[in-house]
């Protein structure tokens, strides 16, 4: 524990300067190697036989530059691995990238816009060059503000969710599913983007109200409620619920004539008891190709379904005159031919109503019935292989229900506790999932066709003839793979037996399902195992008054530019201290700048002790009781701040240790010893009580405020040994 001889003429005569240290000392932690376990293990920092600590990067989008949620990200990352790190454990922590399909393509065709070129111009193959050009410049940049935010990844290990050993654990997944009837390709309803042109998920659906019309149109004998009748043309079939006293005299499967938007036609009652008799009149007509309620229903009672509107959200010629016409521009039009019918009884307006639109594109979500990849989390198949706690292999599940067991069970937990209930309503209603996409760029779905042959396998059939699928997958078909694709799965490897499960996710609570539930399903199905043991979920940045960052709004921050100006550390702490798990975090530039103080406080501090202790060794201590007391106040604070950071309190934890180290060891123990050394400057004891609260005080800030407690580190040992890998100090 001797520290080096301390000179003026060193950095401590000048103010603390994170711009000047910073990329010199991550380059130190690079070279060193012991951001990788492997190395770690053959320089003797930790056993081979240790405990694991492992987790993964949420692996940020190659679409452009970090923002704070993914400082935040790193930061409560970083503090659990290196403090883990420290506790002597085998610590692994991957890094990587997304290829993010559908928002990668929309960056590139809206730069190819700017070029006045469309993706059909440059062709398939160009334009997945311009892409993988961009993605790369992307990633460049990413890689080099996760290293400005100090991030301890092991970058032997990155990966990216498109590279070839991905595309092996993706085509090996989809294979394996497929043969066991999880994957299916099918004519269902899914949420058709006629912007984007593509089909995308629930979760990639925004809703936005909209105020509107709403209609009272009758029908027959009915009156019937809707804020849209341009999609009224092919509705044949009337449904009630069947307990609806008001149309007891109308029986199931009951027909009867009706005046229609374009002349009579011939209606057919159905009682189903999805109706809610609350709303509107209690009665409905169903448009089955473009709704999935009504589709639903359409699937139990075999009803036909009829496409009303095409892919390009334009009316097909069952509109008759209104046909080739936008639905915004039909639906006034068809409106006035009703009314010249007699068949409006009432408009109400400014009706509020959800608008769903696609996350990416912006355009209006059109449902159509079509012909896709599906993967089918109802479907009953047997566990091939189980390590789980609620099931052994062999036992009959559906997906939905390893989805849900490993939370209900409390194998994997969820923090804070509240997002359990949010994740088991979300499992329940959870529907196939659609995992086809009619883009460019990601994995191509590994089927071939040639006549009426059907392929599916990990590399191309031989023989002349054969056309791939041209659809893609869903980029979290290969994000739910993450855990165990990045240790090397579908091969045995000694990684993903070594470090899967890993120990904890750590992400943004927003995407609890695009993400954490999709690698639960993929996991539990193909290794038998969690992917996770716990999930930890951070909240929201926000600015001051509580808004959501965005460049419209003019209110966001760049982590990596106020890490330029106040150094890493500061912002690290900045969105740490005051924001526990699950909750939104207000920011702004006055918070970073204020733990910038704090780095020139420790900065500050550090200097005063080592002119006061020059030479001191701590091989022989000689603590009079009343330092023993000091010192052992330091160790039960030091005992909470470990149990805290164990418990995933970080926020309390560096609350304690900044508390601690300004009012506490600054404000009050400085200045008694330095009383005490100016009446005797030989007391030993006063000196080393000095250094060892100091030491210690580094160690246990290195975790949230590595690149200073490095720095101090490094200027004052007299080995080469770095805080990085330091052991923890003892709490007793």
């Amino acid at each position: 524990m001797m520290l080096k001889s301390f000179t003026m003429n060193d950095k401590f005569l000048k103010p603390y300067n994170p711009e000047e240290s910073e990329n010199l000392i991550y380059q130190k932690w690079q070279e060193s190697g012991f951001f990788n376990p492997d190395v770690c293990i053959q320089k003797g920092i930790c056993e081979e036989k240790a405990d694991s600590f492992s987790i993964v990067l949420p692996p940020p989008n190659v679409t452009g530059i970090l923002h704070l949620g993914h400082a935040t990200m790193m930061a409560v990352e970083d503090i659990m691995v290196r403090y883990n790190r420290m506790q002597g454990k085998r610590t692994l922590w991957i890094p990587g990238t997304d290829h993010a399909a559908i928002a990668t393509q929309s960056k590139v065709e809206k730069l190819l816009e700017k070029e006045g070129l469309r993706k059909s111009d440059l062709g398939r193959e160009k334009f997945l060059e311009r892409v993988d050009k961009y993605a790369l410049e992307s990633h460049d940049t990413i890689v080099g503000q996760t290293k400005k935010m100090g991030s301890s990844v092991d970058w032997s290990r990155e990966a990216f969710t498109l590279d070839p050993k991905r595309e092996k654990a993706v085509r090996t997944a989809f294979k394996q599913m497929y043969e066991e009837g999880l994957i299916y390709q099918g004519d269902r309803i899914v949420n058709w983007d006629p912007k984007g042109q593509t089909v995308i998920s629930d979760d990639e659906i925004v809703r936005q109200e909209e105020k509107t019309n709403f209609y009272y149109l009758k029908y027959g004998p009915f009156t019937i409620a809707t804020a849209r009748p341009e999609t009224k043309f092919g509705d044949k079939y009337v449904v009630m619920h069947p307990d609806d006293e008001r149309y007891s005299e109308y029986k199931h499967g009951q027909t009867l004539e009706a005046e229609w938007i374009n002349g009579k036609i011939t209606a057919t009652v159905i009682k189903d008891d999805s109706i809610d008799m609350e709303f509107g009149t209690g009665v409905m007509t169903i448009t089955p190709w473009h709704d999935t309620t009504d589709f639903e229903i359409a699937e139990r009672h075999n009803l036909d379904k009829e496409q009303i509107i095409d892919r390009y959200g334009k009316l097909l010629p069952i509109a008759a005159e209104f046909a080739g016409l936008k639905i915004q521009e039909a639906r006034k039009k068809i409106v006035e031919k009703l009314q010249t019918k007699g068949l409006v009884e009432k408009v109400e307006d400014n009706y509020s109503h959800a608008v769903a639109t696609a996350e990416r594109s912006g355009g209006l979500i059109e449902p159509q019935i079509m012909k896709q990849w599906f993967i089918a989390v109802n479907k009953e198949f047997k566990l091939k292989h189980s390590e789980l706690k609620e099931f052994k292999t062999g036992d009959t599940v559906t997906l939905k229900k390893l989805m849900r067991s490993v939370v209900e069970s409390g194998e994997i937990e969820i923090l804070p506790d509240r997002f359990r209930k949010i994740y088991h309503h979300w499992v329940d209603g959870l529907r196939d999932w659609c995992i086809s996409r009619q883009i460019w760029y990601g994995h191509r779905i590994p089927v071939w066709y040639k006549n009426d042959e059907i392929y599916v396998g990990l590399e191309a059939p031989e023989g002349d003839g054969w056309q791939q699928d041209p659809d893609t997958l869903d980029t979290w078909f290969s994000s739910g793979l993450w855990t165990f694709s990045t240790l090397g799965w579908p091969d045995k490897t000694d990684d993903l037996k070594s470090y899967h499960p890993t120990t904890v996710l750590e992400t943004g609570y927003d995407i609890i399902f695009f993400w954490v539930a999709r690698m639960i399903l993929m996991s539990t199905y193909l290794l038998g195992q969690i992917p996770f043991k716990t999930v930890y979920l951070h909240g929201l940045v926000l600015d001051m008054k509580g808004q959501k960052m965005s460049k419209s709004k003019n209110n966001g921050i760049d982590p990596t530019e106020m890490a330029r100006k106040y150094g890493a550390d500061a912002v690290r702490m900045s969105l740490i201290i005051g924001t526990g798990p699950g909750n939104d975090v207000k920011l702004n530039e006055d918070k970073i700048r204020a733990y910038k103080k704090f780095a020139n406080k420790i900065w500050n501090a550090t200097r005063f002790v080592l002119e006061r202790t020059e030479g001191v060794s701590l091989d022989k201590l000689e603590i009079k009781s009343e330092d023993q007391k000091t010192i052992a106040g330091w160790k039960n604070q030091l005992q909470d701040i470990a149990a805290d950071i164990e418990n995933y309190r970080f926020y309390l934890a560096g609350e304690k240790m900044y508390h601690y180290f300004w009012h506490t060891f600054a404000d009050v123990i400085i200045e008694d010893l330095k009383k005490r050394l100016l009446d005797n400057e030989n007391d030993i004891s006063a000196k080393q009580t000095l250094l060892i609260l100091l030491t210690e005080q580094l160690k246990a800030l290195h975790p949230f405020m590595p690149f200073i407690t490095e720095e101090i580190w490094q200027l004052t040992r007299a080995d080469d040994t770095m805080i990085m890998v330091s052991k923890w100090p003892e709490s007793k």
